[in-house]
């Protein structure tokens, strides 16, 4: 079974910049959709950026666009997300998930099987 293991995150100023990584511990990398979803304290797990398998296409929550940028990196099994002009209200808990397939629907929880263990990301003003 694929597990997904994260790295990345902390602490930064309103304004700072931090780089997440997600890399699938199994061999056998599933070239399907893969995502980022946050959950601040209080609030329930929201979609931040989608990818599709080839990384041809991406998605992005209102919110975060023009200022966040998910990449992939197949042939390392890895996924990112560049955060840039942090905000306050971007302070949350960062998980990426990996799906089984091409998910319709990037932002739903219920598109992906598997989950990273999650990472805390805090931005100060």
């Amino acid at each position: 079974q694929e597990q997904l293991v994260q790295s990345g995150g902390g602490s930064v100023q309103a304004g700072g910049s931090l780089r997440l990584s997600c890399t699938a511990s199994d061999d056998t990398n599933r070239p399907y959709s893969k995502a980022w979803f946050r959950q601040a304290p209080g609030k329930e797990r929201e979609g931040v950026a989608g990818i599709s398998p080839c990384g041809s296409y991406t998605y992005y929550a209102d919110s975060v666009k023009g200022r966040f940028t998910v990449s992939r990196d197949n042939a390392k099994s890895a996924l990112y997300l560049q955060m840039n002009t942090l905000k306050p209200e971007d302070t949350a808990r960062y998980y990426c998930a990996a799906a089984d397939r091409i998910v319709v629907r990037w932002s739903e929880e219920g598109s992906y099987s598997y989950w990273g263990q999650g990472t805390q990301v805090t931005v100060s003003s």
